[in-house]
């Protein structure tokens, strides 16, 4: 069953669109393909993109109204619960976008890898016939040296350097501010978390997005350098269509 979904809603998908894009770009060029391919994705998934990030914007805009209903009710969960609900219903945010969000692309990431470095059991420049469907004929050519220079079924420490590089951009652009400590506040374990966080999104995940790239190959390191450079424009557009907005996820006032 597990097997048949994902052939039939990531892998079988991805693969034939990947081959259809081999015939359109200059040389069969798979890193390009993949280029082409990872645009169309960002282009698909825009929508669900543009909405978790109304989503964070409204959630940060309601913070102080979550953080008075977290002391009226630090001692009722269920009420607390009902009540938040209740708020981000009347805001119209749904907090499960940003997640959905997350959950789709990871698929999609293992199938474009997958595709190219095993094929269902042929790795490119291969092509398993037996997973095209039928009005996709096989490529005419498939070359795996990206714009004649890196191999794209290899390890790339350049393209892996640049989608940490851009990663960390997009975190940039895209986290809000860190608010100084009054002097004497009290330590808090949320305030501490949040800090935390914060930090690790900023720093670290640019550090695990170098090594994953790194590791894997050559493709998954382009796939997030362009997944990347979609999002830091993304971030420019959002800031255009989400009133107040103002690039680090806080109302404007």
């Amino acid at each position: 069953m597990f097997a048949t979904l994902w052939h039939t809603l990531f892998f079988d998908p991805i693969y034939n669109l990947l081959i259809v894009i081999l015939d359109y770009v200059p040389g069969g060029d798979v890193g390009l393909a993949i280029v082409v391919l990872t645009v169309l994705i960002k282009l698909v998934l825009l929508p669900l993109s543009l909405r978790a990030a109304r989503t964070q914007h409204a959630m940060r805009t309601l913070e102080p109204t979550l953080s008075a209903l977290k002391e009226r009710h630090k001692n009722d969960r269920e009420a607390l619960a009902r009540e938040t609900f209740a708020v981000y219903k009347e805001a119209g945010v749904n907090p499960f976008a940003i997640i959905a969000l997350t959950l789709v692309q990871i698929p999609i990431v293992f199938a474009l890898y997958l595709s190219v470095s095993r094929g269902g059991g042929v790795p490119f420049p291969e092509i398993n016939t037996a997973l095209l469907y039928s009005f996709v004929p096989p490529p005419g050519m498939v070359d795996m040296i990206f714009l004649g220079i890196v191999n794209i079924a290899g390890r790339s420490l350049p393209l892996a350097l640049l989608a940490g590089l851009t990663q960390f951009i997009h975190g940039k652009l895209s986290l809000p501010p860190l608010a100084p400590r009054e002097k004497d506040a009290k330590p808090s374990l949320k305030d501490d978390f949040a800090r935390s966080m914060h930090l690790q999104m900023r720093y670290a995940l640019p550090l695990v997005i170098f090594f994953v790239a790194y590791t894997i190959s050559a493709t998954i390191g382009l796939y997030l350098l362009v997944s990347n450079l979609a999002a830091i424009a993304q971030e420019f557009v959002v800031r255009r269509k989400i009133p107040g907005y103002n690039g680090h996820n806080q109302p404007t006032s």
